[in-house]
């Protein structure tokens, strides 16, 4: 008996190492990285809204102090009148369909990786890539299964697909001066500012002006595109210095 007592706190040990080892969580093995792991980065929290039309009626959008934005779980969107935000709002999945793939044709040709940004995975390799299209950013994936590996860690994803995009269009950038100022890129206002918007290198002379191209990108885009097909001759800037203006545009939250 006294033989027995003394086993027992051993039994009672290896009883308990076990049951902990037994509900020990699996590691993730899936290409795309253990699920477990805390991401380091914050979430992505979106590209201003990059089509120059109304997602529901396909008109051109008025100007920007008359636009009518709204934020729709956690995209941005922007509307000529009430009556297309109620449209939208009476059917958001059938609308944002038709804008996903109008971002999907604006992005795509300067899109800068061959590889998906979660797998590492050729693009193509396991059949027809996934193109995402995430709080406005197109996102090409190698398969469904990367989907959820993204939006756990969507600031991480993006931001590599952000420095892709200064790797790629960096070398061809066709202006040396700034798109919203005019002023010169690299002189008395320090080094370049690199802003990625829908998969678009935008160099800016001071943060300062980035407020400016979130609030107004499609104009700004459009110069960017000018130049470029100027031979890199450079434009003007819009003449509105530098002062931190209000970005905000009076819009409606979808709630």
């Amino acid at each position: 008996m006294s033989r027995l007592f003394q086993l027992r706190p051993a039994l009672l040990v290896l009883t308990i190492l076990s049951a902990l080892s037994v509900s020990a969580p699996a590691q993730d093995h899936d290409h795309g990285g253990s699920t477990t792991a805390k991401s380091s980065e914050q979430e992505f929290s979106g590209d201003p809204y990059m089509l120059g039309t109304d997602p529901v009626t396909s008109e051109k959008l008025v100007p920007i102090d008359k636009q009518i934005v709204i934020q729709h779980e956690g995209r941005e969107l922007r509307f000529n009148s009430d009556k297309s935000v109620s449209a939208f709002r009476a059917d958001p999945a059938k609308v944002l369909t038709q804008v996903d793939a109008a971002l999907v044709t604006q992005q795509l040709p300067y899109y800068p990786l061959q590889t998906c940004p979660i797998s590492g995975e050729k693009l193509g390799g396991m059949g027809k890539p996934v193109d995402l299209v995430y709080r406005n950013r197109l996102v090409r994936l190698c398969c469904n299964g990367c989907k959820s590996k993204f939006l756990k860690d969507s600031g991480k994803f993006v931001a590599k697909l952000d420095a892709a995009v200064v790797a790629a269009q960096g070398p061809k950038y066709p202006l040396k001066t700034c798109v919203v100022s005019g002023e010169e890129l690299g002189g008395d206002m320090g080094d370049p500012i690199d802003y990625v918007v829908g998969n678009r290198l935008v160099r800016l002379c001071c943060k300062g002006c980035k407020k400016k191209v979130t609030k107004d990108p499609v104009t700004y885009l459009a110069k960017l595109d000018a130049s470029d097909s100027g031979k890199g001759h450079d434009k003007k800037g819009d003449g509105h210095g530098h002062g931190d203006d209000d970005d905000g545009h009076g819009g409606h939250g979808d709630h």
